[in-house]
């Protein structure tokens, strides 16, 4: 994966201040998209292990409440398994509140576990952050992708990863952006088809929940 920048002190993608990637590379292309640098897939800077262990630090400091991956395309199959391991190291080093004693999986066959000891624990050297991931796919073509019978394996791991992604988020800003509903007083995204969507609630009740100022 490469990426494109990081922004130490975010105010505009998400609620409160955050720290934000913007991967580099995107399918999409959409019209007057406010940021077609990071749509070449060759273009910006790699991703490397050194450039991972700084975002992570940086999330650390007290006054970063939010974390955003966006682009680019975070869920474009190119930048999958990266996305996925990022978002899984952050959702174990800011776990989501549960009861003492609850260890927290994503219930997946990959090779994390999200949380392997007392959420509490945890807690009390990391305080809670939101994940916001925002993407040009719908809730819809994530969770319920529309695929043809054939046997093919490497396609539905990466369908499977691109769900697992989003399920570790606390919210995603979904489709594409439409410059004939671009809103400027609309919160935290582009246009007014895009929703900002609470995910753990909507897994919770089966339907499309939009995420409330917490």
């Amino acid at each position: 994966m490469r990426y494109a920048s990081i922004r130490k002190l975010d105010i505009s993608n998400g609620e409160g201040i955050g720290a934000s990637l913007f991967v580099q590379g995107c399918h999409f292309h959409c019209e007057n998209c406010f940021n077609k640098d990071t749509w070449d897939f060759d273009g910006g800077k790699e991703w490397t292990k050194d450039v991972k262990k700084k975002f992570m630090q940086l999330t650390e400091s007290s006054y970063i409440k939010r974390i955003s991956i966006l682009g680019g395309e975070p869920l474009a199959n190119e930048n999958l398994k990266d996305v996925f391991d990022l978002i899984t190291d952050l959702r174990s080093k800011y776990p989501i509140k549960r009861k003492i004693g609850t260890i927290y999986s994503c219930g997946n066959n990959y090779k994390h576990n999200i949380l392997t000891r007392n959420s509490d624990e945890v807690r009390l050297l990391y305080p809670e952050k939101t994940i916001w991931l925002y993407s040009g796919f719908t809730w819809e073509q994530i969770m319920y992708p529309v695929v043809t019978d054939d046997f093919n394996p490497e396609r539905d791991e990466l369908l499977k990863m691109r769900r697992e992604i989003v399920k570790q988020c606390d919210v995603l800003v979904d489709g594409r952006y439409e410059e004939d509903k671009r809103d400027v007083t609309y919160h935290w995204a582009g246009s007014t088809n895009q929703r900002v969507i609470d995910v753990k609630k909507t897994l919770e009740q089966g339907s499309v929940v939009l995420w409330e100022n917490q």
